[in-house]
């Protein structure tokens, strides 16, 4: 089955302030991401039951790729710092459900 890639505007707006060595990772982490949506770890969601994260050290910091499966789109949310520990995930995660592709 193939996928559609989509993406949240703060993805899009986290992805801009990158440079170019963090752009080219995170695009070959999006690669492997649509070639098979479920090889990476599943985190758990009040909101979704697909979503996904990918491990990224990006600048030093260990940084987390957030993705949502919803047949037959796999919806980029975010990028969270990993120091962060997922607080702001939900609040982003709403975003979907309110329609804001």
């Amino acid at each position: 089955m193939a996928f559609e890639i989509k993406a949240l505007e703060i993805f899009l707006e986290q992805i801009k302030r990158l440079d170019e060595k963090s752009k080219r990772i995170i695009a070959d982490k999006v690669r492997l991401i649509e070639e098979n949506p479920y090889r990476f770890k599943r985190i758990h969601s009040k909101l979704f039951s697909k979503v996904f994260r990918v491990r990224l050290n990006i600048h030093e910091k260990e940084t987390r790729l957030i993705y949502v499966v919803i047949k037959p789109n796999i919806i980029l949310v975010c990028l969270l710092e990993r120091k962060g520990d997922y607080k702001d995930l939900e609040k982003y995660l709403r975003k979907i459900k309110m329609g804001e592709l």
